[in-house]
């Protein structure tokens, strides 16, 4: 008979390629499946499949999930303006939740008996991973072999070392997840709330000190973009374009102090040029064609939703519902912006849109305007402030009868 199949989410890192040699070890099969979300030239797709082979894999699988991430996490982020503590984009949450959706699916599709991830017990990532496997996949087992063990990094190189397998040792002081909406950064000074990463650390380096402003200009088309510079591309592309862009002029670059999945204060660097671009561009197209009670309620219901997936509770029918209401929300979301790059920020310089609000027929704004008298004015800006003068008038004459009573008393 052969062995039972394990589906085991593969990074070609040391973590998953102790896991690979470990489940083997335990009686499985092993078919790893790495899932391509930004961030993966075709030279690191090869190695990493080539290290699984080396490893003993039954089956590799590489998945290109950029434009699913696109069209199930990352478009709707960008209709919710999110970002969390109003700095950080959400990349990695985005990314993970789809990375385990897809692996899940392949674990169904193989007819695997169990599947696993490489995660530890002491971050986010091990619940997404959880929540997602345990969602789409609930007749397997779950195997978390470095949680389980919890094993440290040295002792997992000697285990492999000792079994022939050689794991390159990292020589950076920094750990980098790089992905089409972001990429984190973490080293000693994300684990203390005063210290700052040096811009070395951060993808493309140091800022040349003579960069020269430069002037973009973005299309919108029912809250996506679709245009930058005049040229018709996809989302995708977009979003590499402006990565490579925006990471010269060092855009989107910060730490995001914040609470944890596990209820703990965390911290982590991020370089996220396409994110903070986009959003920026598209926040101001929607002061442009949405009402202001449409903006008040997408700010809360987007943090909502962003909440939601950075939670882990992506699968929870509020999503959908939530998706829904973004969606709809953007049917007048369309037009252009023009930007200017400047080193480590972007200055939003005109917006556009065939449904704007700021000059209709109706009513323009400025000193021009001709849908009311300045009589119909007064009486408005008058009866405006009614509950004002009755709620003050209230309280002077609570005030003056509590000071009646002292004095009778």
């Amino acid at each position: 008979m052969s062995n039972p199949l394990c589906v085991l989410a593969f990074s070609g890192g040391l973590d998953t390629s102790f896991c690979v040699l470990h489940l083997r070890e335990r009686g499985f099969d092993v078919a790893t499946v790495s899932v391509n979300t930004g961030g993966l030239d075709a030279a690191e797709l090869s190695r990493i499949e080539a290290s699984a082979r080396r490893l003993g894999v039954t089956r590799h699988l590489t998945i290109d999930a950029r434009q699913e991430l696109w069209d199930d996490y990352l478009r709707y982020l960008l209709f919710g303006n999110v970002l969390r503590g109003q700095l950080y984009p959400l990349s990695v949450s985005a990314e993970r939740v789809c990375q385990a959706k897809r692996v899940a699916q392949a674990a169904n599709e193989l007819g695997a008996s169990a599947i696993a991830h490489g995660s530890t017990g002491a971050g986010n990532d091990q619940v997404r991973f959880d929540v997602a496997f345990r969602a789409l996949c609930p007749d397997k087992e779950l195997i978390t072999p470095i949680r389980e063990l919890a094993l440290s990094r040295e002792d997992e190189t000697r285990w492999l070392a000792e079994r022939g397998v050689e794991i390159p040792a990292k020589t950076t002081l920094y750990s980098v997840n790089e992905g089409m909406w972001g990429t984190s950064v973490g080293g000693k000074e994300t684990h203390d709330s005063w210290q700052h990463l040096p811009e070395s650390a951060y993808p493309g380096g140091a800022i040349a000190g003579d960069l020269a402003p430069q002037t973009i200009e973005l299309g919108f088309e029912r809250g996506e973009p679709v245009t930058l510079n005049g040229e018709r591309l996809g989302a995708v592309a977009i979003v590499e374009a402006l990565n490579a862009l925006g990471e010269k002029y060092g855009i989107g670059r910060g730490i995001h102090l914040g609470d944890t999945i596990l209820g703990i204060k965390g911290r982590v660097g991020f370089s996220a040029p396409a994110a903070h671009l986009l959003i920026q561009a598209h926040r101001e197209l929607e002061k442009l064609v949405l009402s202001g009670k449409q903006l008040f309620w997408k700010e809360s219901l987007g943090n909502l939703y962003g909440s939601l997936l950075h939670e882990g509770h992506y699968f929870d029918p509020l999503g959908r519902d939530l998706e829904a209401f973004l969606a709809s929300s953007q049917t007048s979301v369309s037009g252009d912006v023009r930007l200017t790059l400047y080193p480590r920020v972007a200055q939003v310089e005109g917006v556009r849109s065939s449904h704007s609000l700021m000059q209709s027929r109706v009513a323009s704004y400025g000193e021009g305007a001709k849908a009311w008298t300045g009589e119909e004015a007064r009486g408005y800006c008058k009866l405006f402030g009614v509950a004002q003068q009755v709620a003050l008038a209230a309280r002077a004459e609570m005030q003056e009868k509590g000071k009646g009573e002292k004095e009778n008393g």
